[in-house]
């Protein structure tokens, strides 16, 4: 997991120290209401059921990619825009073009400093340090067409993930089992994968935020830095809407409730996992998710819509189990006695980031759904459960 450099570790208000899951009421008619549009920045209509239409983009004239690399060693201060960046995403928006081995080997032997000390590609810097850059050079480009076999194959699979593309953004069906970015003995993931995408002038699809390897569904890609600086702002300002599906044992009471605790990170012998802190713990961090329930199969396992207000680590997966309905499948969280998994469903993790609803950069809204991954396919099937159905998670409140 990525770190942030000299964190200041602000503490969250102590009325938020730990709250366990409650019903929530829908807003009424009037609050539910779309919001009227004209501002810039404006949060979008409530899963709109079409997209606006958006404005062509402006063209930006380019400046040659060769120009923008420091030829000697050079020192910049962290901007108010570059705050809480990671270093390999500070280098690659400072240096549109560099590859993405380029960037991991300057970070690696120690030649990027940060505050005069050594740093990993995944610490995040502040506004204000001070980075000393080394020397660096353009790979040779690559000539339009001349994708070899492996890079044409990954291309291709990219496509067949693809449910939204325009000019600026990228939505992708990721597989459960396909990581997003790197780790250790990953040698495929979605980061990787996005070096096919390179540009004209060497800009690489840029991630705007993660899902778990083992959960399948939308993730979101910025295929320019201006489209990444936007997309970022929005979750940041939590514009952005995010809806998850997951199967569960038992019924959760109250059937529609908000979880609101703090989670820390617990390293273990072989396995690092979120666990329920209290506040003013150590790293610990305040996480919020509503939860509701949308069908049934019998008493035994129901399905489950799950709207994250926050973005931690594992936050839907520790929440559930937190309130004694972990996720069907999940091997870090799922931990009952005695409880055999019924006939015909898959051993693996029941989450789908179903839906996403987002601003655009260039106005309009996105919204994009990903449909049941296989495995979870075949257990509403074998249970009976209509996909179909009206998901009363749209009731619950934006914050």
């Amino acid at each position: 997991m990525s770190r942030r450099i000299k964190r200041a570790n602000p503490k969250p208000r102590a009325r938020d120290e730990h709250k366990e899951a409650r019903p929530f009421k829908a807003r009424s008619a009037q609050k539910a209401g779309p919001r009227p549009g004209g501002k810039p920045g404006a949060k979008p209509q409530r899963f709109a059921g079409e997209r606006a239409e958006r404005r062509a983009p402006e063209p930006i004239p380019a400046k040659p990619v060769e120009a923008l690399l420091p030829t000697k060693v050079q020192t910049v201060t962290v901007t108010a825009d570059e705050n809480n960046m990671r270093v390999d995403r500070f280098l690659e928006a400072r240096f549109p073009g560099l590859s993405f081995s380029h960037i991991q080997r300057v970070v690696r032997k120690g030649e990027l400093r940060v505050d005069g000390k050594r740093v990993d590609s995944k610490d995040r810097l502040e506004e204000g340090q001070s980075v000393r850059i080394p020397p660096l050079k353009l790979d040779a480009p690559k000539v339009p067409g001349a994708l070899s076999e492996a890079a044409q194959k990954t291309l291709q699979a990219l496509k067949e993930m693809t449910i939204y593309e325009d000019d600026d953004v990228l939505v992708l069906n990721k597989p459960a089992g396909l990581a997003v970015q790197g780790g250790s003995g990953m040698t495929r993931h979605i980061d990787q994968m996005l070096e096919v995408m390179r540009d004209a002038k060497g800009q690489k699809p840029r991630l705007v935020h993660r899902i778990d390897r083992e959960t399948s569904g939308c993730l979101l890609i910025a295929k320019t830095r201006f489209a990444a600086s936007h997309l970022t702002g929005a979750f940041r300002s939590r514009s952005a809407r995010k809806i998850y599906w997951a199967l569960v044992p038992g019924v959760p009471k109250p059937k529609q409730g908000r979880i609101s605790t703090f989670l820390a990170k617990e390293e273990g012998e072989e396995d690092t996992i979120m666990r329920i802190a209290q506040h003013g713990d150590e790293g610990a961090s305040h996480a919020v998710t509503y939860y509701a329930m949308v069908e049934t199969a019998g008493n035994k396992l129901t399905w489950v819509s799950l709207k994250p207000v926050t973005g931690r680590t594992h936050q839907l997966r520790a929440h559930m189990a937190h309130i004694g309905h972990a996720i069907i499948g999940d091997p870090k969280y799922f931990n009952r006695e005695n409880w055999e998994l019924p006939g015909g469903l898959q051993n693996r993790l029941h989450l789908l980031a179903r839906r996403i609803v987002i601003p655009h950069p260039r106005g309009g809204v996105i919204d994009a759904t990903a449909p049941l991954p296989p495995h979870m396919q075949q257990s509403w099937n074998l249970l009976g459960l209509d996909a179909t159905r009206f998901d009363p998670i749209e009731n619950a409140p934006e914050e």
